[in-house]
């Protein structure tokens, strides 16, 4: 039995984007007030200059994508901002954390084309599933330094030693510092 299945509801991933100014949270929150939606999950975030928002967003049926991509058209226009919503199906709705001890994995070092996707391919060949990932350019702009961190599941056999030995090459190779430490709540 599904515990998250929520038959009388209809849910919707809506994604925001658009160069950053106050109050498109306020925005896209009335919106989602004014169609009694109810946002059961979501995160913003700053992008360069961008501001980006995901959220999940439950309403009573019947509802329609259509009025929620409606009012959204309305709110949005000549703002610059972008608003795409999708339909999401059962299976899609309840959260699913991940399985498995969690780990920080910092990256940091000179900013160049590849390192994301070396270090996310290395774990992901390794069944390691991604939940969270940010990077950003922070220093001087004469001396920027590039930092990924990322939050990931360990699959059942690997340990915190093992990723930190099979990311001990692309150190080297990226010419980067790699930290990996153990993060999985412990309860008291």
């Amino acid at each position: 039995m599904n515990l998250c299945r929520k038959p009388n509801l209809a849910h919707f991933a809506v994604t925001i984007i658009g160069k950053d100014r106050t109050g498109i949270v306020a925005d896209t929150s009335e919106v989602l007030y004014k169609l009694g939606c109810n946002v059961e999950d979501s995160s913003c975030t700053m992008l360069g200059g961008e501001f980006a928002m995901i959220l999940i967003v439950s309403h009573e049926k019947p509802f329609s994508k259509k009025k929620l991509e409606d009012e959204f058209t309305a709110k949005t226009a000549g703002t610059g901002l972008s608003a795409f919503v999708r339909t999401l199906k059962d299976d899609e709705v309840c959260y699913q954390g991940p399985e498995g001890e969690l780990c920080l994995i910092s990256v940091y070092g000179s900013d160049k084309p590849g390192i994301v996707y070396r270090v996310t391919r290395e774990l992901a060949d390794r069944g390691v599933s991604i939940a969270d990932l940010n990077t950003k350019l922070i220093g001087k702009p004469s001396e920027p330094v590039y930092v990924l961190v990322l939050e990931a599941a360990l699959p059942q056999g690997l340990s915190v030693e093992d990723v930190t030995a099979l990311l001990e090459k692309l150190k080297k190779e990226l010419s980067v510092e790699i930290s990996v430490r153990l993060i999985t709540p412990v309860s008291l």
